[in-house]
C-alpha cells in the first residue's frame, strides 16, 4: 500500500504551547507512528519573516525551540523528515509561478488572513509577504505532493486557497502533476484551545499560554492566575462551568472524564473553591506535561546533534522538491535545455 505523504509545520518565533499540541503536535505523532503515513513536517521560518523582517534573530533563535519541542512530543527523525522552510530553494520558484494564478482580491477575501491581519494590526503597514502567505503554504504543500495535512480548523480556508491553486495550475498546464491535499483535523472541541486569561486564542503574542517547556513551577503559577467565573466569590456560591476555563481545560486533558463532571456538579452547587480545582488541572496537566519536558532536556544537552537532524531532514526535502519542480517546470514549458 503506497503511503499517504503528511506536510505541516509551524513557525519559529518562540516556544510552542500545548495548544499547539492539541491543534496538531498530538496528531502529527499519531499519524507518523501509524506506519500509514509519509510525514514531512517543516520548521516555516521563512514565512515568519513575513511579519518580522525587521528581527531574524528572534527566527533564528526560536528555530532550536521548535526542533525540540518537536522531539519532545515524540516526532522522530527516523519516521519524520523535519526541515529548515529557508533551505528548500525551489519553494521559492513555486511560490512564483503560482502567484500568477491567483488574484490580489482573493488573497485580500482569505478569512485566516483577514483575522491575523487584524490582529497584527498592520493597517496600510501591511507586508506584501504576509499577503501572499497563502500561496507560500500552496508551494510547501504541493513540493512533497502531500495529501494530507494535520491542521487546526481555523486553517481550512488556507487549504482550500492551495486546492484552488493545484486547481488552477493543473487546468492551466493541462497535466496532473500537483495533488490537491485534505486536511486532518483535531477532534471537535480540540481544535483551539483558550488562553489563561478566557481569550477565545491561546498565543504567544497574548502573553496568555502555557508552553510544552514551562517548568513544573512556571506551569502552577500559570494555572494559578487562570480565569474562572469572576462572580464565583465565596466557596458556597454557585458556579459556572461554562466559559470557565479551567474547566475547558479539564474537558480536554483530563482522562478521567466522571471525575470532571463531578467537580461540575460540585462547582455549579456551591461548595468547590477556586484554589481547589486549579490545584486538581494543575495535578492533571503536570502529568501530561512532564515525560515531555523531560525529554526535551534531555535534547537540549546536544544541540550540535539537533542541528544536524534538521540539516539532514533538509537535504532529503531538497530532494523531493526539486524533483516536484522539475515536473512544474517541465508542465509550463520551461525546460528549454532538456
Amino acid at each position: 500500500m503506497t503511503k499517504e505523504i503528511i506536510l505541516t509545520g509551524d513557525r519559529p518565533t518562540g516556544k510552542l504551547h500545548i495548544g499547539h499540541y492539541l491543534g496538531s503536535l498530538k496528531n502529527r505523532v499519531e499519524l507518523q507512528n501509524s506506519g500509514n503515513y509519509e510525514p514531512y513536517i517543516m520548521i516555516a521560518d521563512t514565512q515568519a519573516l513575513t511579519d518580522n523582517a525587521r528581527n531574524p534573530a528572534k527566527i533564528r533563535n526560536s528555530l532550536i525551540e521548535v526542533a525540540l519541542d518537536y522531539l519532545a512530543v515524540g516526532l522522530d527523525p527516523t519516521k519524520s523528515t523535519i526541515f529548515v522552510q529557508s533551505q528548500i530553494p525551489a519553494l521559492f520558484e513555486l511560490t512564483a509561478y503560482y502567484l500568477d494564478l491567483v488574484s490580489v482580491a482573493r488573497l485580500e477575501r482569505n478569512p485566516t488572513v483577514k483575522a491575523e491581519i487584524q490582529q497584527k494590526g498592520f493597517g496600510e503597514s501591511l507586508p506584501a509577504g504576509f499577503l501572499i502567505y497563502p500561496v507560500s503554504q500552496a508551494a510547501d504543500i504541493t513540493a512533497f505532493k502531500a495529501t494530507v495535512v494535520p491542521v487546526g480548523d481555523d486553517q481550512e480556508p488556507m487549504l482550500e486557497q492551495t486546492r484552488e491553486v493545484v486547481r488552477a495550475f493543473n487546468n492551466a498546464y493541462e497535466t496532473a502533476v500537483l495533488v490537491e491535499p485534505k486536511g486532518y483535523f483535531p477532534p471537535k472541541g480540540q481544535g483551539r484551545l483558550p488562553g489563561l486569561d478566557g481569550n477565545q486564542k491561546m498565543s504567544k503574542s497574548l502573553n496568555n499560554a502555557i508552553y510544552l517547556s514551562d517548568s513544573e513551577e512556571e506551569l502552577q503559577q500559570k494555572v494559578m492566575k487562570m480565569f474562572t467565573d469572576p462572580n464565583h466569590i465565596h466557596v458556597q456560591d454557585p458556579g459556572h462551568v461554562e466559559g470557565n476555563t479551567v474547566f475547558t481545560y479539564l474537558d480536554v486533558f483530563d482522562d478521567d472524564q466522571a471525575r470532571v463532571r463531578e467537580l461540575k456538579d460540585q462547582y455549579r452547587a456551591g461548595g468547590l473553591g477556586d484554589v481547589k480545582i486549579k490545584q486538581y488541572l494543575f495535578e492533571v496537566l503536570n502529568k501530561k506535561l512532564t515525560p515531555i519536558r523531560e525529554r526535551r532536556e534531555e535534547f537540549a544537552k546536544d544541540p550540535a546533534a539537533v542541528y544536524a537532524m534538521l540539516q539532514d531532514g533538509s537535504r532529503k526535502a531538497n530532494e523531493v522538491a526539486n524533483q516536484t519542480l522539475a515536473e512544474v517546470r517541465a508542465a509550463i514549458g520551461f525546460n528549454y535545455f532538456g
